[in-house]
């Protein structure tokens, strides 16, 4: 279409390249209006109707043209909404993935442009839910690329850098080769015109020798195949300017010595007439070993497939030919638009898109491109099933950093740096201050809030505490507790280890018997693996407590009871079962409150049954100096309803605190039964939060305490 003939397009014609019906008829009307009065619009009639033609040309339905159409219109969605038009929720999403990807081209162009092209390119796929908005920007770029003279020289260059940085890349892993070489000529006609210029003169000047050779070559492989009797379709093929002097770059050859200036591209039906005219070819001409390629039984990662060879024809010139079947043509062409449609009403290729969407997705995780061909690297697992395992953050300059799903803000700390991590004191997602825990999503603006040492906690490295998902991260934290002297790591393992076993009864316990389940030699071996965080202290306590059950020696029956055979009874269906003893009242002492899953006692009352105590309660231990006859062996049953327990923490008063640790608990699903909080003596700002909550056993309540321990400003958290 001519300048002159594109300048005479209104918003009318715009909205009729619209198939019949794409649109509600009221939404459509009210598109209109507002173009016709002047709403603010993204681009000019003529951009949009070019960008129109260009996704048709795609194979796109009616959905995404009228999705296209739409989001000319600056605040479709607001406007409609203001003015009660609904629109429907498959054109929202596509709404809302071009909006996504117009966040994206902002971060571009405020941050410094192609500082990290690869990191856009993956939020940019990550932020959207539905991919037929790719193919969309795609088109809208190319037609603003196209328009490009109109604007003034630096707004020019800002979008060539655009195109070159995220476009041009992205249309080519998607295969979309016939806008993958028109955004690459415009944006480098923009940003290297001497070059451009040099080249473009230097193929204009031989044009039409080289015009009158490709016929004389066109004609004898066409009469070559006809006397063969195959069927194909031979042409010449345009070489794109971008690409040639990329080639150029990577080979350090001058123009003229290029094999591939003047080539033919053959099109048959099948894959054995492929390599029934490529024999044809070498018989004709001689070919060049070292420039023959089998894109065909070796696709390219992005799915090319085409047999490449080079021969030395006529007049002793290289010739470059093609040989592919029509659908290769069309899959090269086109790419991921050759079968973009979705599978809804059970229309056919569905399957088809499903894999070609999961192997874009991959393909986009890859992060460097193999040098020579300038292709993306292999892929591995191309199979598997379409899961967004990444999470694409910010840094507040609008770099991307990537992590794997649940990875916390800590996480993102490291993956800046590793003394960022070691550093970070607490963080900032989108100006709000979270917990080191915090999981981010995809978008979120991240800033690191570091002190001036580094002091890195060990029990980041337990996994139940939920500081860090990545084991990168674990591995940076591991390595910098290893070189600190054993010393240290001994007197650190210690205090985390007599915290868990403090916790659970077994204080002061022999460690010997469970070293082997470790690999350790030594109590301190194993000492030291809990420092590193490569053995949990929870680890060491659960291999006590079942050592201790494997060896627990039968109570004898009290005489004044009806006894059972002094085996220890299987766990019943209470909440507490009393080793030898049936139908007996068991209720858990409030001096201690154990939870399940602790180690416990029982001591039995005059009035109310059992009580159930902690080994080490002072005030269990006051009874059965006076009375060793009423202990008795008890154990945990199946039902469990969860216990009550008291929870202290002090902390530095701040501004939503309690909002922070009520979410916290929320989160770890522990239901609050009270909450007091009370200034602490000596004042300093400090205040003791008191919490009465329900939890299940005890290892949720060690969750509870180090995840609340996470907290900005929370010095201790304890059981009361």
């Amino acid at each position: 279409m001519s300048v002159a003939a594109i300048a005479t397009i209104t918003w009318n014609d715009a909205l009729a390249r619209l198939p019949k019906d794409a649109l509600p008829a009221p939404l459509a009307a009210f598109w209109h209006e507002r173009a016709e009065a002047g709403a603010p619009m993204r681009d000019r009639a003529d951009v949009l109707a070019d960008t129109l033609s260009i996704v048709a040309s795609l194979n796109a339905d009616a959905e995404v043209l009228a999705a296209t159409l739409l989001d000319s219109l600056v605040d479709i969605e607001a406007l409609a909404a203001e003015a009660q038009v609904e629109v429907p929720e498959r054109l929202h999403v596509l709404l809302e993935g071009q909006r996504a990807a117009s966040r994206v081209w902002a971060l571009h162009r405020d941050h410094g442009g192609g500082r990290n092209p690869e990191g856009m390119r993956r939020l940019l796929l990550a932020l959207v839910r539905d991919l037929r908005v790719v193919p969309i920007v795609l088109s809208r770029q190319l037609s603003r690329m196209r328009a490009a003279w109109r604007l003034p020289m630096e707004e020019q260059r800002a979008l060539a850098r655009m195109t070159r940085d995220i476009h041009a890349p992205l249309a080519n892993r998607l295969g979309i080769w016939q806008l993958k070489w028109e955004l690459e000529d415009l944006a480098f006609r923009v940003l290297e015109p001497d070059a451009y210029l040099r080249i473009a003169q230097s193929l204009d000047d031989d044009r039409s020798g080289r015009e009158r050779y490709i016929e004389t070559v066109l004609e004898l492989l066409r009469k070559a195949v006809a006397e063969q009797g195959i069927e194909a379709d031979v042409a010449g093929r345009p070489k794109h300017i971008y690409s040639i002097w990329r080639k150029m770059q990577r080979k350090a050859l001058p123009i003229e010595e290029l094999y591939d200036l003047r080539a033919l591209r053959v099109l048959v039906e099948d894959i054995p007439t492929c390599y029934a005219v490529l024999g044809l070819v070498h018989a004709l001409w001689v070919p060049i070993p070292s420039e023959f390629d089998d894109y065909v039984a070796r696709p390219k990662p992005n799915g090319y497939r085409s047999l490449h060879t080079a021969v030395i024809g006529p007049a002793g010139k290289t010739l470059e030919v093609q040989i592919r079947t029509r659908e290769m043509h069309a899959q090269s062409e086109l790419g991921v638009a050759a079968h973009w449609r979705y599978k809804e009403g059970g229309s056919a290729g569905g399957a088809t898109m499903d894999k070609r969407i999961a192997w874009m997705r991959k393909l986009l995780e890859q992060a460097a491109e193999a040098a020579g061909e300038g292709e993306a690297a292999p892929l591995h697992g191309i199979d598997s099933d379409l899961v967004e395992d990444r999470v694409y953050a910010l840094t507040p300059k609008g770099e991307v950093i990537d992590l794997p799903q649940g990875g916390t803000v800590l996480d993102f700390a490291y993956a800046i740096h590793s003394m960022v991590g070691h550093r970070c004191r607490g963080a900032k997602v989108d100006g709000r201050i979270v917990p080191l825990t915090h999981a981010l999503r995809t978008g979120e603006r991240v800033e690191i809030l570091t002190g001036k040492t580094a002091e890195p906690r060990r029990d980041w490295l337990q996994p139940s505490a939920g500081f860090l998902a990545s084991s990168r991260s674990r591995d940076k934290v591991r390595a910098w507790f290893n070189k600190l002297d054993r010393e240290r790591n001994l007197q650190a393992g210690r205090e985390l280890l007599d915290r868990d076993l403090r916790r659970m009864g077994l204080l002061h316990t022999d460690l010997t018997p469970v070293l082997g389940r470790f690999n350790a030699q030594t109590e301190d071996d194993l000492l030291v693996l809990v420092a590193l965080g490569d053995v949990g202290p929870n680890q060491v306590g659960r291999a006590l407590l079942d050592l201790e059950k494997a060896t627990q020696e039968p109570e004898p029956a009290l005489p004044a009871l009806p006894a059972k055979p002094a085996a220890s009874a299987a766990p019943g269906a209470g909440a507490v079962t009393v080793q030898g003893v049936d139908n007996l009242l068991a209720q858990v002492a409030r001096c201690c409150q154990p939870l399940p899953g602790e180690a416990i006692v029982g001591y039995l009352t005059r009035a109310r049954g059992v009580s159930v105590h902690r080994p080490d309660c002072a005030a269990f231990l006051r009874l059965a100096a006076k009375e060793p006859a009423r202990v008795l062996p008890v154990e945990w049953g199946t039902r469990r309803n969860g216990q009550e327990v008291a929870v202290r923490v002090d902390a530095v008063d701040r501004k939503w605190l309690l909002k922070d640790i009520t979410t916290l608990v929320a989160q770890v699903g522990v239901h609050v039964l009270a909450l007091r909080t009370d200034p602490m003596r000596g004042g300093n700002g400090r205040v003791r939060v008191q919490l009465q909550a329900r939890v299940s056993d005890y290892e949720q309540l060690g969750l509870l305490l180090a995840r609340l321990e996470s907290l900005p400003g929370v010095e201790a958290a304890r059981r009361a």
